[in-house]
């Protein structure tokens, strides 16, 4: 069942006077996880006062596009609008179990700070996320581990059924080709409607019946579930 949602935005302040303007970067990000995919990223540079996700709150209209079937596009519309700089989809698709994208370069200008997202596939609404991390200004390499985190917009019934966009109950695919089906579906009893951390999945091994359509040898993940390294030249 869809829970309610608040018809918020992302924050989206004027730019102000900065005294220490942050250098340009190159990004790369690494997909942790042992058998799911990350829809495409988006790798954005903005001030302090903007966020694309705020954890213990609920998720914007943006957010729910995003997490539930991977959709970047009001989100990178958010950025760009309050002046901040993005890379969309800079791994063109999906980005595979163990695989990286890298030398992504954000020219940020008076942007200070970072974040990225993306959704993890197959789940119903989970998200790799990194939320307004201040970008240093001394040149040098710095590594982040990224959490996955639930949007709080839709159960977690585990069921693929090509669901994926806002409102639609379901999973849109599993990329890997390594999805069950007939599942009944998992209650986990969760009823937190705001932006957290997520539990990860249930899964089983039934691949034609059982209550999850997903498997839990293969999509299962312990947080971290990203590796983000940022050059500051």
């Amino acid at each position: 069942m869809k829970r309610s949602l608040v018809n918020a935005s992302i924050v989206a302040a004027g730019l102000f006077s900065l005294s220490t303007q942050a250098a340009d970067i190159e990004v790369s990000v690494t997909n942790l996880t042992h058998g799911n995919h990350f829809t495409p990223l988006l790798i954005a540079a903005h001030t302090s006062d903007n966020h694309l996700f705020h954890v213990g709150e609920m998720a914007t209209p943006a957010l729910q596009k995003m997490a539930e079937g991977g959709d970047i596009a009001d989100l990178n519309t958010a950025v760009t609008g309050a002046n901040g700089v993005t890379s969309a989809n800079p791994a063109m698709g999906l980005l595979t179990a163990g695989a990286s994208v890298n030398a992504v370069m954000l020219e940020t200008g008076e942007n200070t700070h970072l974040s990225i997202v993306a959704m993890v596939l197959p789940t119903n609404d989970a998200f790799i996320g990194l939320d307004s991390w201040k970008i240093p200004t001394e040149a040098g390499t710095y590594t982040v581990y990224v959490n996955a985190y639930d949007a709080g917009t839709e159960a977690n019934d585990e069921i693929i059924n090509g669901g994926g966009m806002s409102g639609v109950a379901g999973i849109p695919a599993a990329p890997g080709g390594d999805g069950g089906s007939n599942g009944t579906g998992v209650m986990d009893g969760a009823d937190n409607m705001y932006v957290h951390t997520h539990p990860g999945v249930l899964g089983d091994t039934d691949p034609v019946g059982g209550a999850s359509d997903l498997d839990s040898r293969i999509h299962r993940w312990l947080n971290p579930v990203a590796k983000v390294v940022v050059t500051v030249k």
